[in-house]
Parts: structure tokens; C-alpha cells; sequence
């Protein structure tokens, strides 16, 4: 498996040139019939608002009506969806999910695991070689950058970097959008402020991010609390720090009540990529297989690019001139993630195991 992601770009945009076929063939008979005589398909951690997932699911619903999408807790972290592997290995019920969403770093444990089975979709080769197992085991979905989401009614000058979110101005106003001990998204966020601190990406700059957390905590400019629309609308985190995608779901939700930002920090750009992977022990394999041939199919990644994430076969799909106009204008200009930093697997489980180990003792805020 190739892990650098530094040039990740030009390296799929190198894999894409080559392919010879974008044409997208529609699941087999069989595969439908099969999903539709399990009759339900399991989902875990996807929130309505993050990345489309509500376009995603009513289409495939629509697509599917003979099955019953079954939507577990939507708001889990990464952690807590493959603890719902483990926790039901031997339960075919309600519980059992077949299908994950998870960080990068979350993809290769599981498979090492044995939590996830191989499936390769029908689009497999558009999908970047660096960015999915070569067995079919986890292959990425999408990708964002970290950002700032700010309430404009409570905060007079949005921050233009991760420094500033340390001034005296931004007192109690300051939230991740999860609990870095167990969300990808909070994990990640770390990783970004200890970048911007000029750290190498990987432990150094995980422990660096704690550090930063730790100023920020002492400062009282932490808030320790998920931050997500509602708590910015009500103003109990004025100031969250997502991936651009959620902030920019969250700013049209919101629809300038308040008024808000979407801030890409002017250093420390990192952008995260998670992956997809079918369950092990899924109750509903096929189901869970056709799942993933709708979310790799034109109709899923043009949903998520709604949602503003950059889908996996991104560029392949605008190569192939598959995605509209109006969508590519609704993005964020790309100057702003010109210094996107994309950390390999190795850095990222590093960051992973200092963040997750280190957070209680060095920053000592319990995000709930």
C-alpha cells in the first residue's frame, strides 16, 4: 500500500489520466436482489449534516425503497464505530452495523483486526491507489481541510490563524467539533494546530497540538463542549474548529441566522481523508455491498461534493466533465487549500496515539 500523501493529488491525478474507462455500470441483478432480500442496511456515525449524508441516504433510499436504511447513533466518533464491530460480533440484530465511515488512520487497525471484509466497487479504479487497501478492505470516500466555523454575532473579528484563537478577545470561545479522545475530526484538529506551531506531522506535532490545546485551555479560551451549529447559533461555542466541509454544510443550515464564517487557517492546512469499509460480521453483506456501489457511483460523489467534501473520484469526474459548474463555484476558491498538507498513514497514527494518550494529562479538559 502506498502511504505518502504529500503528493497525493498529482499522484491521482497522474492514476486518473490513465484510466481508459469513467463510465459508471450500474450494480448487477443479482447484487440488487440479494440487498433487497436482506431487506435493511446498518449504518453508524452519519449525522444528516455532515458531508450530504442526507441527500446520500434519501437517494439511496429512493434507488432502494424494498430497503430499510437503519441509522445508528449518528453523532459517534470514528472510536465508537468500530467498538460497534466488536460489540456485536455475534449479534445479527438491530445493533450490529455493516457498514463504517471512518478516519483514515481507523481503516488499516480494522483490517489488521480482521473487523472488515474485502469488496472492491465498480469504480475501483478511479479511486486513487494511496488512498484505499489494495484487497478492498477500507478505500477513502472524501476529504476536507480543518477550518474555522465562527458566529459573527459574537465574535467581532474572526480569526485568521490557529495564534490568534489564543488572544484574549476569543475568552470562552473556542470548541472542536468532538472529543479528541475518541473523534477523528478532534484528533485531527490537534495535529493542524501543532503544524502551525511549525512541528513535524506525526508524534512531534501531535504532542506540539497538545501543548497548543493545553495554552488555550489555560487561557480559558476553550470550551469544553462538541461544538456544532446549534451550540454556535447558540452561542455557547462561537467558535468551532471542523473540517471546511462541515462549516460550509453548517453556514447554508443556518442560513445567516447568525451570520457566520468559514475560516481556512493561513498555516497548519491539514487535510484529512476517511475511508469506508463493510463489516465483518454485517448482517446484511449485500446490502452493505450495494451501499457502496451507490456511494462510489456519479449520483453519491456528486452528493457528497454537495455536502462539500472532495470525493474520491473527484478528479476523474471533472476529467470526464461529470461535474456541473454551479457545484465546482459553491466551493471554496482553491487558493485556500494550496497549502493543504497531507500526512501519511504513519503520521497520522502517530498524531493518533499522542493525541488519544495524551490529552487528559496534558490538556485536562473533558470534551462532552
Amino acid at each position: 500500500m502506498k502511504t505518502k500523501f504529500n503528493t497525493m493529488i498529482a499522484a491521482a491525478t497522474a492514476a486518473l489520466m490513465a484510466t481508459t474507462s469513467l463510465a459508471y455500470a450500474e450494480p448487477s441483478a443479482e447484487l440488487v436482489a440479494a440487498a433487497e432480500a436482506e431487506g435493511m442496511l446498518t449504518t453508524i456515525a452519519l449525522p444528516h449534516d455532515w458531508c450530504g449524508y442526507g441527500e446520500v441516504i434519501e437517494g439511496f433510499k429512493k434507488k432502494y425503497p424494498k430497503i430499510t436504511v437503519n441509522e445508528l447513533n449518528p453523532d459517534a466518533g470514528s472510536a465508537d464505530e468500530i467498538e460497534a464491530i466488536k460489540a456485536n460480533k455475534d449479534n445479527k440484530g438491530p445493533q450490529a452495523p455493516d457498514v463504517i465511515d471512518v478516519g483514515l488512520a481507523f481503516g488499516p487497525q480494522a483490517k489488521a483486526d480482521g473487523l472488515l471484509q474485502p469488496y472492491k466497487v465498480s469504480t475501483w479504479d478511479e479511486i486513487p491507489d494511496n488512498i484505499k487497501d489494495p484487497e478492498g478492505h477500507w478505500y477513502a470516500d472524501y476529504y476536507g481541510v480543518m477550518a474555522f466555523f465562527v458566529n459573527k454575532d459574537l465574535v467581532a473579528n474572526s480569526p485568521k490563524d490557529w495564534a490568534d484563537l489564543l488572544k484574549p478577545e476569543y475568552s470562552g470561545q473556542v470548541a472542536l467539533a468532538g472529543d479528541p479522545r475518541a473523534s477523528n475530526q478532534a484528533i485531527l484538529a490537534v495535529l493542524a494546530a501543532g503544524l502551525a506551531k511549525g512541528a513535524k506531522s506525526g508524534k512531534e506535532a501531535g504532542q506540539a497540538g497538545l501543548e497548543y490545546f493545553a495554552e488555550m485551555n489555560k487561557a480559558g479560551n476553550f470550551v469544553p463542549v462538541i461544538g456544532k451549529s446549534g451550540t454556535l447559533a447558540q452561542g455557547s461555542t462561537p467558535i468551532v474548529i471542523a473540517w471546511d466541509y462541515n462549516a460550509l454544510s453548517w453556514r447554508d443550515t443556518l442560513n445567516d441566522n447568525p451570520p457566520t464564517d468559514v475560516v481556512v487557517p493561513d498555516t497548519g492546512v491539514l487535510a484529512g481523508v476517511y475511508v469506508q469499509g463493510i463489516s465483518a460480521y454485517a448482517p446484511h453483506p449485500n446490502a452493505a455491498k450495494l451501499w457502496m456501489e451507490y456511494l462510489y457511483s456519479d449520483e453519491g460523489q456528486l452528493a457528497w461534493l454537495k455536502g462539500y467534501c472532495h470525493p474520491a473520484r473527484f478528479n476523474a469526474m471533472v476529467k470526464a466533465g461529470k461535474i456541473p459548474q454551479e457545484l465546482l463555484d459553491k466551493l471554496p476558491p482553491a487558493a485556500s487549500y494550496e497549502k493543504a498538507y497531507f500526512p501519511t498513514l504513519e503520521e497520522v497514527d502517530a498524531n493518533k496515539e499522542a493525541v488519544v494518550g495524551e490529552w487528559d494529562k496534558v490538556v485536562g479538559a473533558n470534551v462532552q
